[in-house]
């Protein structure tokens, strides 16, 4: 098609988003510093949009506007180039998303602060929207505020939306305190392999909680609730937080052993103990949890910012040997990646130490520099907090096509993931599959411009994003879904520090 049909399609979205939200062209073209003559304009599909232009209208609709306008999106890459600036790190995802369905445990009005506007969170709004739960973008976008119903309409669960992100298992816990019996649909997310859901119901069960799986869905049955000493089949980050929120509603101490002690556990705990819930042992590996009979209190919560996001720009600066400040770094959860970066002769200093708006994080603001990386002696691999985060050892591998040697990287947890590390290859890369866990990365390596389609999965596509920016020439890396899970405006921000990267829509 030509471009004027795709300015139309997208015009077509945002005519319709506009008048879901019950919204006047003269009230959009205010909110966008604009003319109502350009809105029209634009519903019409006479006016280019840049990306810029399109971040701001999905911002001021509470929409993606181009992934409402259908067909899959695209990366662009022209890569090759030296980026310098400033990037922010956002509020976590992992945490947005578990504080989403904790919020179901509180009667009262809860305002989660900067939550990020990606797909995964859409997904889980949409879910607590469909049973009723009043949920709404407030102060321009920025924060969300969710006010439970009276009483859970079940029989709406948008179905569609929760089998496209596995965070809808979240929604156990605080549900079991809401209705006796009720089933949600199996998950989905990304593919990395078979991602067992019985530590879930296994840890539930301890409390009266039953999980049976049949085809499709899980469907729960709440017996007698009570507290109990548990000792977790193992130690996640989700079942973790399932766990915490059943029992934060039970009166008496439950008891829970080899617990994830990761950021998004802490942050859950730091939310919940705010609701009045006492938890002894927050960042360790055994909590214990002294529920409630009720919640309600009205609450405004910041969740922390991600470490997650602040790796992927460090992996950014060490893979194009930039030099850029990363601002509001959790260094708590990446302090042995930083050790093992400089260990690699990664340059980097710490311009500023300093105190999360939730008071209880520790935030620091990095400036990297040009290096000359060397391979680790030592293979590389995850482990629980506070080893090496499972999500931070994928951006490790581009790194590694820049440094001398061999690295050795061993990705144990996941049984697909390590696959999609080998379409690093189309890039110029030197990687050598040893299994479906283990791979060697020699370099430094000249990457090359190519062509890739996205994997399904967040971290594995992240990291050939990162490679492409790396690689001299125009990539295209295609159906980056998977990306916008977990990244907000991703494009926009990378070229803010001087990315050529540009957004595409197939029609």
């Amino acid at each position: 098609m030509s471009k004027n049909n795709e300015q139309v399609k997208i015009g077509r979205a945002i005519a319709r988003q506009r008048k879901q939200m019950r919204m006047t062209q003269e009230a959009l073209a205010t909110a966008l510093k604009t003319s109502q003559s350009a809105v029209a304009r634009m519903e019409k599909g006479e006016q280019n949009f840049s990306t810029e232009m399109l971040s701001k209208i999905g911002r001021v609709l509470h929409k993606d506007i181009i992934l409402l306008s259908g067909g899959a999106v695209n990366f662009k890459v022209n890569g090759g180039r030296k980026l310098a600036g400033t990037v922010r790190t956002n509020i976590s995802k992992n945490s947005a998303v578990a504080l989403l369905c904790a919020s179901l445990l509180n009667k009262n009005k809860t305002i989660l602060k900067r939550i990020p506007r990606i797909e995964e969170v859409r997904r889980v709004i949409e879910v607590l929207v469909s049973i009723g739960v009043s949920v709404r973008w407030i102060n321009d976008g920025e924060d969300v505020e969710i006010t439970p119903p009276a009483q859970i309409n079940i029989k709406n669960f948008d179905v569609d939306a929760a089998i496209r992100t596995r965070s809808i298992l979240l929604l156990l816990g605080p549900l079991a305190h809401l209705m006796e019996k009720f089933s949600i649909p199996q998950s989905g997310g990304c593919k990395l392999g078979s991602r067992t859901v019985r530590p879930h119901f296994l840890a539930l069960s301890e409390l009266g909680i039953r999980v049976q799986s049949t085809k499709g869905s899980h469907d729960v049955s709440v017996r007698a609730l009570h507290p109990a000493h548990i000792v977790l089949y193992e130690s996640g980050d989700t079942v973790t937080e399932n766990a915490i929120m059943a029992a934060a509603k039970i009166p008496g101490k439950t008891v829970i052993q080899f617990a994830s002690a990761n950021y998004q556990v802490q942050d859950l705990c730091d939310f919940l103990v705010k609701l009045g819930v006492q938890i002894e042992g927050i960042g360790t590996t055994t909590l214990a949890v002294h529920g409630v009979t009720d919640i309600d209190i009205p609450i405004t919560y910041y969740p922390s910012e991600d470490p997650i996001e602040s790796m992927l720009f460090l992996s950014v600066a060490a893979t194009t040997n930039s030099s850029i400040t990363i601002e509001r770094c959790p260094i708590d959860f990446l302090a042995l990646e930083l050790l093992k970066l400089k260990t690699m002769g990664f340059k980097y200093k710490i311009i500023r130490r300093y105190k999360a708006d939730n008071e209880w994080t520790d935030l620091v603001d990095i400036q990297t520099y040009p290096s000359v990386l060397r391979a680790l002696d030592e293979h590389i691999h995850p482990s629980s907090y506070p080893g090496l985060n499972i999500d931070n050892l994928p951006f490790f591998v581009p790194i590694a096509t820049q440094a001398k040697g061999r690295t050795f990287v061993h990705d144990w947890v996941y049984e697909d993931r390590a696959l999609y590390y080998t379409e690093l290859r189309k890039l110029g890369a030197d990687v050598v599959l040893a299994d479906p866990h283990r791979l060697y990365v020699t370099g430094p390596t000249k990457l090359v411009a190519a062509e890739v389609v996205c994997p399904p999965a967040l971290r594995p596509a992240a990291i050939i994003l990162v490679a492409m920016l790396a690689a001299p020439g125009t990539s295209i890396l295609r159906n980056v879904y998977s990306i916008l899970r977990g990244y907000e405006d991703i494009a926009l921000r990378l070229r803010s520090i001087g990315a050529d990267i540009q957004m595409l829509q197939e029609l």
